[in-house]
């Protein structure tokens, strides 16, 4: 496979590995890292890419195996908790400050879930992947995916109503 093939296989789905790896080690540079590592694999291994039905699903597993491993790996110990800010102009001060509230909220309440359902949670409504995909990736039977973006679910809406309706918990 060329430079360009590759270039055109790959790219378009290079932010979804990133915001998996962020999902996963938290930190904004640790994610840049493990996305610069993966796309070296990948260039590495780009002859056999072809033989693979799902390069993107190939690739995220790679992803989340990396992140899994750097996590369980010493250096986990230097990860620390980067946020970020967003803005939108349209909207009121206040708006944006509730906004961008929730959104760590979620986040936060999404750290605490056990890994699988933070996996599963990521890839089908933050990454939008099907449910088959999921199966793929995470080598899980169909019910069993089901099941845990449910429980996922169902946690983080808890979590978040008993903050919003009891204050900070």
């Amino acid at each position: 496979m060329k430079q360009q093939e590759f270039l055109a296989t790959v790219m378009p789905f290079k932010d979804k590995l990133y915001r998996l790896a962020k999902r996963l080690l938290v930190s904004k540079e640790e994610a840049e890292d493990a996305t610069q590592e993966i796309l070296l694999k990948l260039w590495t291994r780009n002859e056999a890419m072809t033989k693979y039905k799902s390069v993107e699903a190939f690739a995220m597993t790679m992803t989340k195996n990396f992140c899994l491993d750097r996590l369980k790996s010493k250096q986990a110990s230097n990860l620390k908790l980067v946020h970020s800010n967003y803005e939108d102009e349209g909207k009121k001060v206040q708006k944006q400050i509730e906004h961008a509230d929730s959104i760590s909220w979620v986040e936060k309440i999404m750290e605490e879930l056990p890994e699988q359902q933070k996996m599963v949670l990521q890839l089908r409504d933050i990454e939008e992947y099907d449910y088959e995909e999921i199966e793929q990736m995470l080598d899980m039977k169909p019910t069993a995916v089901r099941v845990t973006l449910s429980r996922a679910r169902k946690a983080v809406r808890e979590k978040l109503i008993q903050k919003h309706n009891y204050g900070i918990a």
